[in-house]
């Protein structure tokens, strides 16, 4: 019998870049507290990286948990300038607050992915990336949010590199798919050691 493959994560991009490896999988939304557990992090000493790699571990756990033998895919990303955490918008004028916040700095995504089956955590892996955004105007950033529309308010920071956001961007170092939000090639490598049945 063939070893479930389940991503705890509801996020079209990740489930577009698994389907695009030619991966069997099912999802399943991980029910954790996000906030309290960056909250707890932090106040412990943590950072991005940390609160990152914790709540990828944690998403994993809780599906895990009721889905036996199965094989969880927990993966999340945060978005660091400075010390400080950015998360998704709420809606176009916050969006718009972040890309303002952002604009001619460099910030950091950290992705992290993680591989739980039952209760143990199989493997782990985080990916940093640096972006820098241009000194844009006002009336560049909107119109890249009118050609984003709501697809903007799904990506913490208030941009998707993978679309018109890009023309807002400077520099950008890192990998492609962690800034997506899935270290891909980690989690490949790491299936092919731990579980090399589901990728056949």
């Amino acid at each position: 019998m063939a070893t479930m493959l389940i991503l705890a994560s509801q996020s079209d991009t990740r489930k577009a870049l698994l389907q695009q490896a030619g991966l069997e999988f099912s999802t399943a939304p991980a029910r954790i507290d996000e906030r309290g557990l960056e909250r707890a992090a932090l106040e412990a000493g943590g950072d991005g990286r940390d609160v990152a790699l914790l709540l990828a571990e944690r998403k994993a756990a809780a599906v895990a948990a009721t889905h036996p033998g199965a094989i969880v895919i927990g993966a999340d990303q945060t978005l660091s300038l400075g010390t400080e955490l950015l998360h998704k918008p709420a809606d176009r004028a916050e969006a718009a607050a972040q890309l303002d916040h952002l604009r001619g700095k460099t910030h950091r995504l950290h992705a992290a992915v993680t591989l739980v089956r039952d209760d143990l955590l199989l493997w782990s892996d985080i990916q940093t990336a640096e972006l820098t955004m241009r000194d844009f105007s006002p009336a560049e950033r909107d119109e890249v949010l009118d050609r984003e529309g709501e697809a903007v308010l799904a990506s913490v920071g208030g941009y998707r590199l993978e679309g018109p956001s890009i023309r807002l961007f400077e520099t950008v170092t890192g990998d492609y798919f962690s800034i997506l939000g899935l270290p891909l090639l980690p989690l490949l490598a790491a299936l092919r050691s731990l579980a090399p049945e589901t990728l056949t």
